[in-house]
């Protein structure tokens, strides 16, 4: 088994007297060639996290290693991980190829290699015909190409993002999410990503790690959190709209499973499997906005007042209440219903996602499911 490019093992950081833990207790390994995003809202850790990988900040207790060795104690200068902020911090003054230079210039090394990599680099980021111009003329998008350049040019083992895109423009924005994706399938770069945008860590990475007070709640691949989260927190956080969620209670009749809350219910899948404990204990049903559908009246559906309608574009979020429950649906723009229309929803009970009221974390619903 190949050993991780990075692995962050039990990994304190606590400020003031100690009783304030900006990252509390956690782990996280990252594959050589793996981009994983640190996603959350501000203040939960993500950007001290990141300032321990690279050595801004030492660590309360923990471990970092790269390449199977650990790095505590090692200055930045020694780690070979580089990290671009969010901010450019790209010298003005300086043109475009002084700018990717300069790291190495100052490692002395040799004036011909500095002048092969400054080429390759300018050639991977399209920015060769830029490479005379000064720093201080070019657009938001060409600074943030300048300033990860700068980062590629010394050849980082992991190279660290810290709200790359925060200070640019939609449409730069996406421009530079496309950038970033060819520079991660050319370069083979190890990327360690920190953003509160969903969007961009959805269509950026492999995995992503969603953290809050300090901790991460859950890893799992790009392309399955939303559908799978396995923490109530990851269920409230992800997604436009987040996951319906509902607090109630389990009942079995005549072997049927189905969640009660007051004179709500839904009956589980037929073969749904839950631990004994949990059939009489609190539990909370995820719905997720998407699977929820418009039909026609019939047994498996149920009657709901839309209360608001939000168009976005090609889609429509409806704000619906059935039996004093409120549930957000997400429709195609031609389907949506007048507010305050009453019309019949259907939701495949194969999509639910049950959480345990005490733990908050997802519980299996069928024999051999991983929670």
């Amino acid at each position: 088994m190949s050993v991780p490019k990075l692995q962050i093992v039990n990994l304190r950081k606590e400020f003031s007297d100690g009783s304030v833990a900006a990252v509390d207790g956690i782990d996280l390994e990252v594959a050589a060639g793996e981009t994983v995003a640190l996603l959350g809202s501000s203040g939960c850790g993500k950007s001290t996290t990141l300032n321990m990988v690279v050595g801004l900040e030492n660590p309360t207790s923990g471990d970092i290693l790269i390449d199977g060795k650990s790095v505590i104690g090692l200055p930045p200068g020694k780690r070979n991980v580089g990290l671009v902020f969010q901010d450019y911090a790209v010298f003005t003054s300086m043109s475009v190829c002084q700018n990717l230079a300069f790291g190495l210039k100052v490692r002395g090394v040799a004036k011909a290699e500095i002048a092969r990599a400054v080429d390759e680099v300018a050639e991977l980021l399209g920015m060769t015909g830029k490479l005379d111009a000064r720093a201080r003329d070019l657009g938001g998008s060409e600074l943030q190409r300048v300033a990860i350049g700068r980062t590629l040019v010394t050849k980082p083992d992991i190279l660290l993002l810290d709200e790359p895109l925060s200070n640019l423009e939609a449409a730069a924005r996406l421009a530079m999410r496309k950038e970033l994706r060819r520079l991660q399938k050319e370069a083979g770069l190890t990327i360690i990503y920190v953003t509160h945008d969903q969007i961009e860590a959805l269509s950026l990475a492999d995995r992503i790690a969603v953290m809050s007070a300090g901790k991460i709640k859950q890893v799992e691949k790009a392309s399955l959190i939303c559908q799978e989260p396995g923490h109530l927190f990851v269920a409230n956080f992800m997604g436009s709209p987040p996951m319906n969620l509902i607090r109630g209670w389990l009942s079995r009749d005549a072997g049927q499973i189905s969640f009660m809350r007051d004179d709500f219910s839904v009956s589980l899948p037929a073969e749904t499997v839950l631990p004994e404990k949990e059939r009489n204990d609190p539990v909370v049903l995820g719905i997720r906005p998407e699977t929820v559908r418009l039909a026609r009246p019939g047994p498996d559906t149920f009657e709901v007042a839309v209360r608001a309608v939000e168009p976005r574009g090609a889609e429509a979020v409806l704000t619906l209440e059935h039996a004093s429950q409120t549930l957000k649906a997400v429709v195609p723009a031609q389907e949506r219903p007048l507010e305050g229309a009453v019309v019949n929803v259907a939701v495949d009970p194969q999509t639910f996602v049950l959480f345990s009221g005490e733990t908050d974390l997802r519980l299996p619903l069928r024999a051999g499911d991983a929670a």
